[in-house]
């Protein structure tokens, strides 16, 4: 009798948890609903824009680790588009060869490739622990650039950065949907806008952060254009079965600042401009706030996005735990997890949680090459 107890204990089922439903997106795909974010390395130690052997190993281990979509990290459309020396681009056709093998390793292993597209605007030119000045400004004669932003007002310690004219605006939209085109030239099924934390589409979007009187401030139909424009850019460049994701900050934890009213509006906005998801974070838009961390912190913001503007959304922020996931999942607050810092921990994050979740290693699955070693 204990050992058909034993027996019983263990069985695993076939049927999936909600955390492992697939998802399809515009007629793609995923094969489950745990996500890695985009997560900056600064790992481009030739300061070149190029990925290198260290992202194929980076990207590729976490798509064999069972995440769905494998979002890789800010990556610049212009160097001064870079939040440091040593970050990714798209911004020539260099970068574009040099992903190729990164993007094919990610899908070989079943994993959808997504590319986050990035502009740094006040909070480019910083430092990190390639070249020092972290948390800082690089100083020009140390590679660093003049950094730009819709008003000049610094980011905390931050060197102040020069005001954009309207025309640099224009060539920036323009360089949006060039690296956008590249990324799908070198296989990237998904791309994300990463218009959160504080850089330059986020900067557009914040009150605080944006002064200007032009068709580009004001309002927030008006500081919502750029953000609008950027998205209309990138789409035209899409096939129609690549769903395009965008990030935001639903606030900024200030008072007068941007908040979750505004991004519902945004998000509503974006959904008729062809943005399939919202990717729902916080923060990082102004310097010195308090935020109440804590597991699931940011988890409401994406169930109220998805509710009031009929949207598809993720959840991310300190999600470390398998039931936690699912719940998230299994009640509507999100349509898909993000797991970050924990899957920096172990790359093999979802067939963990597939284990304690109780599904099966086939259902799990398993690359064959790992079978032996199922939980």
């Amino acid at each position: 009798m204990a050992a058909d107890k034993r027996t019983t204990k263990r069985s695993r089922k076939n049927t999936r948890p909600h955390l492992f439903d697939p998802l399809t997106l515009r007629g793609l795909e995923i094969r489950n609903r745990v996500w890695l974010p985009p997560m900056d390395t600064y790992s481009a130690f030739a300061q070149d824009g190029k990925p290198t052997p260290f992202h194929y190993q980076h990207y590729v281990s976490r798509a064999l680790g069972g995440f769905g979509m494998v979002i890789a990290e800010a990556t610049a459309v212009s160097p001064e588009g870079r939040i440091s020396p040593n970050d990714v681009g798209l911004w020539n056709e260099d970068q574009v060869e040099a992903w190729r093998w990164i993007v094919d390793g990610i899908r070989d292993a079943g994993a959808v490739p997504a590319v986050q597209l990035n502009h740094s605007g006040r909070k480019g030119s910083t430092g990190s622990f390639a070249v020092g000045y972290e948390g800082q400004s690089v100083p020009l004669d140390a590679g660093g650039w003049e950094t730009v932003a819709p008003s000049p007002i610094a980011f905390g310690e931050y060197t102040t950065p020069r005001e954009l004219a309207t025309d640099e605006i224009r060539g920036i939209i323009e360089q949006f949907r060039a690296a956008a085109d590249r990324a799908i030239r070198a296989g990237f099924q998904a791309i994300e806008i990463h218009a959160a934390h504080g850089y330059l589409l986020s900067e557009f979007l914040d009150p605080l952060t944006n002064e200007r009187t032009d068709e580009y401030g004001g309002d927030l139909t008006g500081r919502m254009r750029l953000l609008i424009e950027v998205s209309d850019a990138v789409r035209s460049v899409m096939p129609d079965n690549a769903p395009l994701l965008v990030r935001i900050s639903a606030t900024d934890w200030a008072a007068g600042g941007w908040d979750l009213d505004q991004t519902i509006a945004v998000a509503r906005a974006l959904r008729s401009h062809g943005v399939d998801l919202i990717d729902v974070s916080t923060g990082g838009i102004i310097a010195g706030v308090t935020i109440p961390a804590e597991p699931g912190y940011q988890v409401p913001f994406a169930a109220e996005v998805r509710k009031h503007a009929d949207i598809r959304t993720t959840a991310v922020g300190l999600i470390t735990k398998a039931k936690q996931a699912d719940k998230i999942v299994n009640h509507g607050y999100a349509d898909a997890v993000e797991i970050g810092r924990a899957a920096l921990r172990n790359p093999y994050w979802p067939l963990r949680a597939a284990y304690k979740l109780g599904l099966s290693r086939e259902a799990a699955g398993y690359p064959d090459q790992y079978v032996r070693g199922a939980y």
